[in-house]
């Protein structure tokens, strides 16, 4: 049975024959971001890929991770794992896009700006995009709401409802959620969260906090926007 020492020297060498470019998410194993030629967050890889001169690119990270290569340079050869989900991206279809627009109208809003999360699939930032909307990363989120708050329409946000919420909150605006608030809470919130969510993030809550706090009182707590906004809110930092 190979060692893992015999695993990393196929690998490099097999990157060597094939001139293949190796790019890994932050999220990946230490043993996988050894290997890497770049890691980074999805649109920084995505931006490496798509400029390098080679032509194989091997992606270690989800499924929409890899689209978005392959939606900057569609003529790159792009290489995934086959488990390669990201839950909350799976949670939205051009169907289920469609069907949230239909309620926004027949809720009474006839115009709205939409947001997609890079954490989407092709299909959905395609509509997005019909619509006149924008993609937005968790980097660039802020800057990206902003520019949406200027179109002087409400913001329909998808698909993370956390990370919409905390935007909404950062910004002061009231902020509700398609399929949970009732008709007249989207009439007359300015920002409209679809009800997606990421499943890791979700674990975390307001209860932990308070644990580690009582246990260390001099700590300090970063947490990602896709947590749920109690959490985000009795963070010391929060960001990506």
């Amino acid at each position: 049975m190979p060692t893992d020492n015999d695993l990393k020297t196929s690998i490099v060498e097999l990157l060597h024959d094939l001139d293949a470019l190796l790019v890994a998410h932050f999220y990946q194993k230490d043993e996988i971001v050894e290997l890497a030629h770049h890691t980074g967050d999805s649109l920084e890889l995505a931006k490496i890929a798509s400029q390098s001169d080679k032509n194989l690119i091997v992606f270690c990270g989800v499924h929409f991770m890899g689209e978005s290569v392959k939606a900057l340079a569609f003529n790159k050869q792009v290489i995934m794992p086959k488990l390669s989900c990201c839950s909350m991206a799976r949670m939205i279809d051009s169907h289920y896009y469609d069907r949230s627009v239909h309620l926004l109208k027949e809720y009474g809003v006839k115009e709205f700006y939409p947001i997609t999360y890079i954490n989407s699939n092709a299909e959905v930032k395609a509509k997005v995009a019909k619509d006149d909307g924008v993609v937005c990363t968790s980097r660039n989120a802020s800057k990206i709401f902003n520019h949406a708050l200027k179109q002087n329409k409400k913001i329909f946000f998808l698909p993370d409802k956390c990370l919409g919420e905390n935007l909404a909150l950062e910004n002061g605006l009231k902020s509700a959620i398609l399929g949970i608030n009732s008709p007249e809470e989207i009439k007359n919130a300015d920002v409209v969260c679809y009800n997606g969510f990421c499943s890791v993030h979700q674990l975390f809550k307001l209860e932990d906090i308070e644990f580690y706090r009582q246990k260390y009182p001099d700590i300090l707590i970063a947490v990602h926007p896709e947590c749920e906004p109690s959490v985000v809110s009795n963070a010391d930092f929060s960001g990506s």
